[in-house]
């Protein structure tokens, strides 16, 4: 029997949710944007208006289900996603995690680790969100989130890293990561299976940050799943271009490792706080960054480059289903 996913609109089979993106966010803000509101003022209904938009875009595509891992400070709003998943008919899986120390909420944990055992509390957390829901929503995680930062994983990150693991054993949630510039990827997944977490549930995300193939290598050899899922952002936070990714993927397709193997994007359809003004130089970088990219150009290219539609069913339907337990 293939287990039951947490979605946002209630329990789904994990051999139903169809085409999948495994790294979407609908809407994100960096810790501190509660801060600018004077400026930065929130509306939602246009929130509800663009991610509407994209969910009608994504099944134009015959994407069913998306994951939104976007962090518990960094604007996730569950109540949000369930609206836009009733409305559209889309599943969406929403997460329990923190961010990377760099760019997350910090203060609060690093306080509570001086005053007592920060790390039970975050498992706490993780077990009520995962098992009864967000707050007062009833709206429960589906994914556990995890970051770590450039070329190490802190002390700090590594509280979480731990948490999520110990939470996996006892509910046998999938765990979604973040990898920062494409590092990291390998000690991500040692550090969760050495602490009893089961590599068959874990995606470590964002690979496609790393264009060497012996670093994928290191990683799939744990028996982790990998995420391609920063597709269209190009040359900015790090990110290689798009056609480096995709002869990094090829390649792995290739070497037989296409069952373990997931694409997205990580597009922000929605940035909290103050409206972005990105640079005119900086523009190619995000001009293909949206969330239908991967249809319209990546799958093509595969299709040209020989990449069976066996292969890529399998990469879009049959790898999210077997990471959530199918």
């Amino acid at each position: 029997m293939a287990n039951q996913v947490n979605t946002v609109r209630g329990q789904v089979s994990a051999d139903q949710l169809g085409k999948t993106m495994i790294h979407e966010h609908f809407q994100f803000g960096y810790p501190g944007f509660h801060g600018d509101i004077t400026l930065g003022r929130y509306d939602r209904q246009e929130a509800l208006r663009v991610g509407l938009e994209v969910a009608e875009r994504l099944k134009a595509h015959g994407v069913q289900s998306v994951v939104d891992p976007t962090p518990n400070e960094c604007g996730r709003d569950p109540l949000l996603l369930k609206e836009i998943s009733e409305m559209s008919g889309l599943n969406i899986i929403c997460a329990t995690g923190y961010y990377y120390e760099g760019e997350s909420a910090t203060a609060y944990w690093k306080f509570r680790a001086l005053l007592g055992d920060a790390e039970s509390e975050i498992y706490e957390m993780y077990m009520k969100e995962i098992t009864e829901g967000i707050g007062d929503t009833g709206i429960r995680a589906g994914v556990i989130k995890l970051a770590s930062s450039k070329d190490v994983i802190t002390d700090y990150e590594k509280m979480f890293f731990r948490a999520a693991a110990r939470a996996q054993r006892d509910t046998g949630v999938t765990i979604v990561t973040h990898t920062q510039e494409g590092t990291m990827g390998p000690e991500q997944a040692e550090l969760l299976i050495s602490h009893g977490a089961d590599p068959n549930r874990i995606v470590i995300g964002h690979m496609c940050g790393n264009t060497d193939v012996a670093y994928h290598l290191r990683t799939l050899d744990t028996g982790v799943s990998i995420g391609f899922d920063r597709f269209g952002l190009q040359g900015l936070a790090g990110t290689p271009l798009d056609r480096m990714r995709e002869t990094v993927l090829i390649g792995l397709i290739g070497m037989g490792y296409a069952d373990r193997i997931l694409l997205s994007h990580d597009t922000v359809n929605c940035w909290l706080g103050r409206a972005l003004a990105i640079p005119e130089p900086l523009l190619p970088t995000v001009v293909d960054w949206h969330p239908t990219h991967i249809f319209e150009n990546v799958i093509p290219t595969l299709r040209e480059a020989g990449i069976s539609e066996e292969t890529i069913h399998k990469i879009l339907v049959d790898n999210p289903q077997r990471v959530f337990g199918a």
